[in-house]
């Protein structure tokens, strides 16, 4: 009794020449095939051109200055209305004092969360835009989304602990990223 072609036990259908296999690890030729991971090819690992990413082929990784900008462009955009209102809320005294302080700490909260929001959608806010740079997924170019950008936030702790060891890592990685970047799998590349 005969169920098919002895060749092909398991019934699959012979894959066309130039076609991507469907499922599972990209297939290599017996040549190819050696010890342990496969062998990187076109269409695995980065993104080839997909849009998002702001380039073709290989990502263009910001340096650490363009990073370090962007960060000191934003922290000033935050901490500017921040610090005046509960500064003027400081001297003022009293209750419309303290409402001043109250005011500027929801203002400070608020703008940071709308970085963060920007950040997880459009991958960057204002000082991102100004230099020319984007945090995305590693995996697939596009945008971290909200939640990954917060938790891709609270991560940059790590970087700060190990005495800001972290914050300086991306002068000498090469795909100049922060612990926090390593941790949740994103990629500041610069924007075309």
């Amino acid at each position: 009794m005969s169920f098919g072609d002895p060749n092909n036990p398991y019934g699959q259908q012979p894959q066309q020449p130039g076609q991507q296999p469907g499922y599972g690890y990209p297939q290599q030729d017996a040549a190819q095939a050696g010890y342990g991971y496969p062998q990187q090819q076109p269409g695995y690992g980065y993104p080839q051109g997909q849009p998002g990413y702001g380039y073709q082929g290989v990502p263009q990784f910001a340096g650490w200055w363009s990073r370090f900008g962007a960060v000191l462009i934003d922290g000033l955009i935050i901490a500017v209305p921040y610090a005046a209102l509960i500064g003027i809320g400081a001297a003022m005294g009293g209750g419309a004092g303290s409402a001043l302080a109250v005011l500027g700490m929801l203002v400070g909260f608020g703008l940071g969360l709308f970085k963060i929001y920007k950040e997880g959608t459009e991958g960057a806010w204002i000082g991102k835009k100004a230099l020319g740079i984007r945090v995305l997924r590693e995996a697939d170019g596009q945008p971290l989304g909200f939640g990954m950008a917060f938790v891709r936030n609270l991560a940059h702790f790590v970087d700060s602990i190990a005495c800001y060891l972290g914050w300086l890592w991306p002068a000498w990685d090469a795909k100049k990223q922060t612990f926090a970047d390593k941790i949740m799998g994103s990629l500041v590349v610069k924007s075309q």
